[in-house]
């Protein structure tokens, strides 16, 4: 299994299929994943083999890693389009999470104010009233959202505590809007989403999140379990089509 890991707390820059040149900020151990889900297609692999014996960074670890990477790259580039909160694991899962985005906000300011500050979440977090607020100071605020059915995410999402999809839809709706909704397609011995059976209630979903802007993707590295493929671009054109036919924006990435 050739799954990844990324250094922590500041790694990259990258290219993004959806956001550009990105900064990573990875607010989880470097040795290992930490994560409220533990989803089959995760590129940092399974939660039960990649466990951390490192501790989270702090916020000041984390503000003096990303202010000493800015400065290198105001005086050699690249100009970065965005800093991403992704990484191994749940963002939101470090306790001082809000306190960070704060920090990366001036940061932000300081030294790249036309970059994009961006966090890459499951959304498990939503409902506790610091990482919302946080999470309405960004600019990208991104949260998942597989499917509508519990089933699924039960199999292929895996939560590692208890999940209630109402109430995350509900949350999901809580931000009047500044939200985009990310979205995995796939194939598989246990996933297939491409169908209507999965699309049409998913969409109604959408609907009533109301969110900004869809982004939806396929599997692009190898993943935990190696029996899944990736969806078509045409499965991903139709589906991104049809939230487009909502008067959502919607993105697509192959």
């Amino acid at each position: 299994m050739s799954t990844v890991l990324y250094p922590s707390p500041i790694f990259g820059p990258v290219h993004s299929r959806r956001l550009g040149v990105s900064l990573g900020i990875n607010l989880l151990p470097a040795d290992g994943k930490v994560c409220t889900f533990d989803c089959i297609y995760c590129e940092c692999g399974f939660n039960a083999d990649r466990r951390p014996t490192q501790p989270m960074p702090t916020r000041d670890e984390v503000s003096r890693a990303l202010e000493a990477r800015l400065k290198a790259m105001q005086q050699e580039g690249p100009t970065p389009d965005v800093l991403t909160f992704a990484g191994n694991g749940e963002p939101t899962a470090n306790p001082q999470f809000p306190e960070i985005i704060d920090d990366t906000l001036r940061l932000r300011n300081q030294y790249f104010p036309q970059a994009k500050v961006s966090v890459l979440s499951n959304a498990t977090q939503i409902l506790k009233p610091p990482v919302r607020e946080a999470l309405l100071r960004v600019d990208n605020n991104i949260l998942k959202l597989d499917t509508v059915s519990p089933a699924y995410i039960n199999k292929v999402d895996r939560p590692t505590g208890h999940y209630n999809l109402e109430a995350i839809i509900e949350g999901l709706k809580w931000f009047h809007g500044h939200v985009i909704i990310q979205t995995i397609f796939m194939h598989g011995h246990h996933a297939d989403n491409t169908s209507d059976d999965f699309v049409v209630p998913w969409l109604e979903a959408i609907k009533q999140i109301a969110p900004q802007q869809v982004m939806i993707y396929t599997i692009d590295r190898e993943t935990p379990d190696l029996l899944l493929r990736k969806a078509t671009h045409e499965e991903l054109d139709q589906i991104c089509a049809r939230v487009q036919a909502a008067g959502i924006p919607c993105q697509a990435s192959y």
